[in-house]
């Protein structure tokens, strides 16, 4: 939804959403996506349940998607990208590494991953899609919400996203006036009650 990518991920992680601990980054500057999740969990260097996901998918889903092992392989790269977007797929995020960034950014494909390499996976172990999933700390279900930016990836639970959105807006407002404060020459340690340590 547009109103959270506006509100941003660092604002809904400060707003009761889970925020993915850091490491994952966007493939090419400007990135952003916010969709429902498709989770998925791929097999030890084992990209089949990806390719399965992205058959399955639904239009504006983010797949969301952690590994049992070697990260270090291309799990994902241009052929995947293309075979994501004729589904309508919004965008991946990925523990784990990718190739073909240089592609996938041509294509304006939204990518959240872990590095780059070259390697690539088999495909012949079955994981799991469509159940939670626990990525860099946070759960995620199928349904929730996954907002993703230059600044990380949220999560917020499906049954809390009004409530997330409510929060979000309100602390964006306050941030707003606190702006406008500064601006008049008011400092951070005034607007937010701040004191030194006493000796």
């Amino acid at each position: 939804m547009t109103d959270l990518l506006a509100l941003g991920s660092a604002t809904l992680g400060e707003s009761g959403a889970q925020p993915l601990g850091a490491g994952l980054a966007p493939v090419w500057p400007g990135a952003r996506v916010a969709g429902p999740a498709r989770p998925v969990r791929c097999a030890a260097g084992d990209n089949l349940e990806v390719h399965l996901a992205v058959a399955a998918a639904g239009s504006g889903e983010v797949l969301v998607v952690a590994i049992d092992g070697d990260p270090e392989r291309g799990w994902w790269g241009e052929v995947l990208t293309v075979a994501a977007m004729s589904r309508g797929v919004a965008g991946l995020v990925i523990d784990a590494c990718v190739r073909d960034t240089a592609a996938i950014a041509a294509r304006a494909f939204p990518v959240w991953s872990a590095g780059i390499a070259l390697p690539g996976a088999v495909k012949v172990t079955r994981g799991t899609s469509d159940a939670p999933i626990v990525i860099r700390g946070a759960t995620v279900a199928p349904g929730d919400w996954v907002v993703a930016d230059e600044d990380g990836v949220v999560a917020v639970e499906a049954d809390r996203l009004d409530e997330v959105r409510a929060a979000g807006r309100s602390r964006a407002d306050r941030e707003a006036e606190m702006f406008e404060e500064l601006l008049r020459g008011r400092t951070t340690v005034e607007l937010l009650g701040l004191a030194p340590p006493p000796d």
